[in-house]
């Protein structure tokens, strides 16, 4: 395969990442960092999180010092198996819309217009 198409094998795990599922390991993943994202949910400790997240997706723009609760338990939950709850609790927060969820049905509305 060349080179320069390779990443295109990788995002499937990085949309999956992005969707909350424990089981995939994400771009940034190493275990000190799995680590002290763990501990940052055990403990709610939001600006432990931040630090980590490191501005890096959409999720940063929505997760805030006030519903990281609410975050760390749709963690928690997803860990458990209990996606559908996970899920739940993701969308109230405006995270999960994928699959044509969003605005625009995933068609890239007003990509082409002028």
């Amino acid at each position: 395969m060349d080179d320069k198409f390779s990443w295109l094998i990788a995002l499937p795990k990085i949309a999956d990442a992005y969707r909350g599922d424990p089981s995939v390991q994400g771009p940034n993943y190493s275990v000190e960092r799995h680590e002290a994202m763990e501990k940052a949910f055990e403990n709610n400790d939001y600006n432990a999180w931040k630090n980590l997240m490191q501005n890096h997706g959409r999720v940063t723009q929505l997760i805030n010092e006030d519903n990281f609760a609410k975050f760390a338990e749709a963690h928690k939950l997803a860990e458990q198996g209990k996606i559908q709850e996970a899920n739940q609790i993701r969308q109230s927060l405006g995270l999960g819309l994928q699959n044509g969820s969003g605005q625009g049905s995933g068609m890239g509305m007003h990509r082409w217009s002028k």
